[in-house]
């Protein structure tokens, strides 16, 4: 059976809105139109995707299993039209912080005519745009899961303690991490809801506590209210080149040397 992305990208858009009428405004298209391919889909894959009554529309098992898995194959298949229609371009992704302007400019001056596009990431998606076609490559910071990825060492830079400006520790010129025993520390993994950088500054900011970021991701996200204080003892923190493996290409190659000259 040959799954039609159409149809994925209509069932995607019903199961983010919960709504048949709002997904088909969303669509641009008729809601009757919209649910015959619903049904359509059902059909073809023999299950219930939808519970609708007179209370809502919700997602059954078999639906929630299904968005699940069409969001990523969409974003390949996105990406994949991308690169075939775009074959003079190639796209960077890069975390804040992280300068990344003189290798893309160098790049481009070596190949008239390619367009050298860029992505800013995120700690939860910089290895997710390479594996889904986003980017041709990304710099990241380690460690991160490395399946299915080539990785190139760069740079390393130090960590220090963002926190308050009014916290005991904020006129000291280097802590070490005894300095910090008994502070709360604000990490997306230990924290409920704190995804961001962002998020984990304004938690410190109106609550208190550290967190631990690397010195370029400190100075982008400066403000006022908070001080960061370089930690001696934390190892540094590693940049890399990383790529999908499958996707290496002679471009890859070439970026890679001009990021380390540079």
């Amino acid at each position: 059976m040959d799954l039609d992305l159409r149809k994925l990208r209509y069932f995607v858009a019903v199961a983010e809105h919960l709504n048949f009428g709002r997904a088909a405004e969303a669509l641009h298209i008729a809601q009757p139109v919209l649910s015959r391919q619903i049904r359509a889909l059902e059909a073809e894959l023999k299950v219930q995707l939808f519970d609708r009554s007179s209370k809502g529309t919700v997602l059954t098992p078999s639906g929630e299993q299904l968005l699940a898995d069409a969001r990523p194959l969409l974003a390949q298949a996105s990406a994949l039209l991308r690169r075939v229609g775009a074959a003079g371009t190639f796209s960077v992704g890069f975390m804040p912080g992280l300068i990344i302007t003189p290798a893309v400019r160098l790049l481009a001056s070596r190949h008239p005519g390619l367009r050298v596009d860029v992505v800013r990431t995120t700690w939860t998606d910089q290895v997710d745009v390479i594996h889904d076609g986003r980017v041709d490559v990304g710099y990241v910071r380690l460690p991160v899961p490395v399946d299915g990825l080539g990785i190139a060492p760069l740079s390393t830079e130090p960590c220090v303690a963002v926190l308050p400006a009014t916290h005991r520790l904020a006129g000291k010129e280097s802590v070490r991490q005894a300095d910090l025993a008994g502070e709360r520390i604000v990490h997306h993994d230990s924290t409920p809801g704190i995804r961001s950088v962002e998020e984990k500054l304004e938690h410190v900011a109106l609550h208190g506590g550290v967190t631990i970021l690397p010195l370029s991701t400190a100075v982008f996200y400066s403000r006022e209210d908070l001080v960061h204080v370089p930690v001696e003892d934390i190892a540094p923190n590693e940049v890399a080149l990383a790529w999908a493996a499958h996707r290496h290409t002679p471009l890859i190659d070439d970026f890679i040397s001009i990021a380390r000259q540079v």
